[in-house]
């Protein structure tokens, strides 16, 4: 009796990324963390949550929840980001086939409305937290050649560490397909396929080299990361698991 009357057809992805210094003076100690949900509904739609910590001054904390189609479009976002411990803005995105929208507020710009015109639909979001970079990933198309430059695709912020905003602006990205391989990480041993993030074009700064790894059955969950250059940072999956 008690089956009937319940219904869950959804899966759940859940979990914690450290972030860690390369830098020989900080190597192995955490200076940030990220928690994320990532709730799989049986039509292929994707319900993201995550709550991104950095806490290298000026800190900076942020919350996000991003909804992608079956196809990896997004359709609506909503993003807050405090920076220094003090509110930086607040935004909520839509995503239709013909039109980008933002509506927020920054501590910076005031009361902001954007209109973007789109003549097929948004094809990708990023709104910094770690693994919504793994998401950026499904641009690469698996059966293509081993390096592509993406279509320019949104993004929340144009600061490295998505500090400013948040409101829309536009990217593309060289990615390379480096390898397919078994990776080991704190939460586990994965199949993955490991990028590299090549030249950003639409930052105002040059992107230091990034290799990021994702799991390679579909979901492209993060698992690992390295940023070189002025940054030198890492960032790996630390736990795992299908419930809340």
């Amino acid at each position: 009796m008690t089956d009937s009357i319940l219904q869950r057809d959804h899966r759940i992805i859940r979990g914690r990324i450290a972030y860690t210094p390369d830098k020989p003076e900080r190597k192995g100690q955490e200076r940030g963390r990220e928690m994320f949900t990532v709730v799989v509904h049986k039509d292929g739609w994707r319900s993201v949550t995550a709550h991104t910590e950095i806490d290298d001054r000026p800190s900076v904390l942020r919350f996000q929840q991003v909804n992608f189609d079956a196809q990896w479009r997004p359709t609506d976002v909503a993003a807050r980001v405090t920076v220094g411990d003090q509110f930086r803005g607040s935004s909520w995105f839509r995503f239709t086939p013909t039109e980008a929208e933002c509506e927020g507020f920054t501590a910076v710009e005031g009361r902001i409305s954007q209109r973007w015109p789109l003549t097929t639909p948004a094809r990708m979001i990023g709104c910094h937290a770690i693994v919504n970079d793994g998401f950026v990933t499904t641009l690469f198309d698996l059966n293509g050649p081993k390096t592509q430059t993406t279509e320019k695709f949104f993004s929340s912020s144009t600061d490295h560490r998505g500090a400013t905003g948040p409101m829309l602006s536009q990217v593309a990205v060289t990615l390379t397909l480096e390898a397919r391989e078994k990776v080991t990480v704190k939460a586990g041993t994965f199949d993955a396929l490991h990028f590299r993030f090549g030249d950003v074009e639409g930052l105002p700064l040059e992107h230091p080299t990034y290799d990021v790894w994702v799991t390679a059955d579909g979901d492209y969950t993060f698992l690992k990361a390295q940023v070189g250059g002025y940054m030198m940072t890492a960032y790996e999956l630390v736990e795992l698991t299908d419930s809340l």
